[in-house]
Order: structure tokens, then C-alpha cells, then sequence
């Protein structure tokens, strides 16, 4: 019997926005401590799609072509003196995750640990081969 013959596909729905926030949870426990310590009131947000005013800012047309965002004040930018400010956000976009996922080899799991890490990453000026060490830290 093969493995397709083993899945009930007729049952089985594309990951829902809580699936898709149930495996971000779980990759971002999985970075090391020292990333996650730079992100201490990280909010992960899992939505359909970007908005169209983030799509119009970022001069990108199709929905499609933007996997994840960060949205916050960077490091250099912070100041114990600010007051109530909107907590550092990382957005997750599920059906661009899915269309790539679908196009693609890697497991979801992997895709979102990518684009979280990236989007985080990003923001904090880290280079690709840091980030690279954090995925791989994060998948051991």
C-alpha cells in the first residue's frame, strides 16, 4: 500500500489559520534562546493575506509574492523610554505559504520557520548565513 493510498485526501482540509499559528508556535519555541530573547513580546499573526495598504506600500501587485512581514521598531530605534507602543509583530500569510508549499519540496514546517526567522532576522540586520544557523539550529 503506498503512502497515498494511506491518506484520506477526501478528509483532509488545507491548514486553517489556527493550524498555520499551531506550527509558527512551535517553530519559534524551536529558535534558540538568544534569537527569541531579542523578540520578548513577539506577536506572530497568521492572516489570509496581506492588506492591500501593505501591498501598496511595499509596491508588490499580486498577494501572492509576499510570504511574511515584521512590523515594529528596530533595535537601534528603541529606547527604554518609550511608552505603549504597539508590540513587535510578525505577520504570516497562509495562502501565500500554501501556493508556495505547494510548488515546492519542503515540508510547511520548514517554510514557515524559514520566513519567521527571515522576517525577524531581517529586521535585526542579520546576514543570510546568521539566519541560515537559526533555521538549522531551529530544525535539530
Amino acid at each position: 500500500m503506498s503512502r497515498m493510498d494511506r491518506l484520506d485526501w477526501d478528509g483532509t482540509p488545507a491548514p486553517s489559520l489556527a493550524d498555520v499559528e499551531l506550527i509558527a508556535d512551535a517553530a519559534y519555541r524551536r529558535l534558540p534562546k538568544d534569537f527569541r530573547a531579542l523578540c520578548s513580546d513577539l506577536v506572530i499573526r497568521v492572516e489570509d493575506f496581506p492588506t492591500d495598504e501593505v501591498l501598496s506600500a511595499m509596491q508588490i501587485d499580486s498577494p501572492f509574492d509576499l510570504l511574511g512581514l515584521y512590523s515594529g521598531v528596530d533595535l537601534s530605534h528603541k529606547s527604554v523610554l518609550d511608552v505603549g507602543g504597539l508590540p513587535d509583530m510578525v505577520f504570516l500569510y497562509r495562502r501565500p505559504i500554501l501556493d508556495y508549499w505547494a510548488e515546492h519540496e519542503d515540508t510547511l514546517g520548514s517554510i514557515v520557520t524559514h520566513v519567521l526567522v527571515h522576517e525577524i532576522g531581517h529586521h535585526f540586520g542579520f546576514s543570510d548565513a546568521d539566519m541560515a544557523r537559526i533555521e538549522a539550529e531551529a530544525s535539530a
